[in-house]
């Protein structure tokens, strides 16, 4: 397992020396805090892609534990729901299904320390054990959560993978950073869309679709198709990808999660933000992609990359935020 320091790697290894590698990306139903069952969701389905030639397969965030249910819980009770890692049960489990499926697995699930801390990982495992594991560095489903505070770089199958969890993605300083240090996969793991927010168009999407799907698909797909869900999505997620010369494997939840309808549309993007793979069902599914080093290169991201002017801005980028009301008081204040 390998954590990322302060040293970055170089983004100029060479893609010649690199095999093409066949990744899934998974969405599914899960039981809040159901570890069994959404446990077993992993390994039916990891079979599954596997047998369609996935060398390794992504699932969503808090995949193992379940996410929106976490708001109402203590801390004694997070404690309860979180494990050790890499000793803990899950991890364990994760293995053995790996090693079972002949398939390494990314997932998510609540951590906690010796200390009776608590973040938000997710973890990349295969049949030897753990290889990777990410905390995710701005963490909201619970207060007791704390935030990650390095990145993660590690090895598959020849490729560098980074994660980014949810929200992480959002602040695009940590997606340039990630590839800075290496990365040519990033796995980005979320539990989103159909939310309300201040972006036209969001909302919640009513539960009562989901449970009439089969009868009427349409009136469904048109909620999470819409802005909602996938067009709010395609505004930012090809970006990451193509500004970065990143191949991109997006993973979300399908269904509900506690109280709140998920709409899935997992999908894999290559670095010129295109769709290689996407899951359609009103379900459970699985979408696999082969990804290939050539497009490394040839994508406007890598030029971007060998362009970019670090002595104009490095410390722009670095400044703290400073917010429209702070700066209204100390302006007062100098006043």
């Amino acid at each position: 397992m390998k954590y990322v320091n302060h040293q970055p790697s170089t983004i100029n290894h060479q893609p010649s020396s690199m095999k093409n590698i066949q990744i899934a990306a998974a969405q599914f139903e899960n039981k809040s805090g159901d570890k069994n069952y959404n446990l077993s969701v992993i390994d039916r389905i990891s079979l599954q892609a596997a047998s369609a030639g996935a060398q390794a397969i992504a699932f969503h965030e808090c995949s193992v534990t379940g996410y929106t249910f976490a708001i109402q819980l203590s801390k004694e009770q997070m404690l309860d729901l979180a494990e050790y890692i890499p000793g803990g049960e899950s991890i364990s489990n994760l293995r053995e299904i790996a090693e079972k499926n002949n398939i390494a697995l990314l997932a998510g699930l609540f951590e906690k320390d010796k200390q009776g801390n608590l973040y938000k990982a997710y973890v990349c495992v295969d049949k030897t054990g753990l290889l990777a594991k990410y905390r995710k560095l701005h963490p909201f489903v619970n207060p007791h959560i704390l935030p990650g505070d390095r990145y993660c770089i590690f090895d598959l199958y020849g490729w560098k993978c980074g994660i980014l969890i949810c929200y992480d993605n959002n602040i695009i300083e940590n997606v340039r950073a990630t590839k800075l240090l290496g990365a040519d996969i990033l796995f980005m793991p979320h539990v989103t869309m159909c939310t309300p927010s201040t972006r036209p168009g969001a909302g919640f999407v009513d539960p009562a679709l989901w449970l009439n799907r089969e009868k009427d698909p349409t009136s469904l797909r048109l909620e999470f198709d819409g802005m909602k869900g996938r067009e709010w999505l395609m505004k930012w997620l090809p970006a990451r990808a193509y500004d970065n010369a990143l191949y991109v494997v997006f993973s979300n939840p399908i269904g509900m999660d506690h109280d709140q309808l998920k709409n899935g549309c997992s999908m894999i993007l290559d670095p010129f933000g295109d769709i290689l793979a996407e899951c359609r069902k009103l379900g459970d599914d699985f979408c696999v992609a082969t990804l290939t080093p050539e497009k490394l290169r040839d994508a406007g991201g890598y030029r971007y990359m060998k362009a970019r002017r670090p002595e104009l801005y490095k410390d722009i980028i670095g400044q703290t935020h400073v917010s429209e009301q702070k700066v209204i008081w100390l302006n007062m204040k100098k006043n």
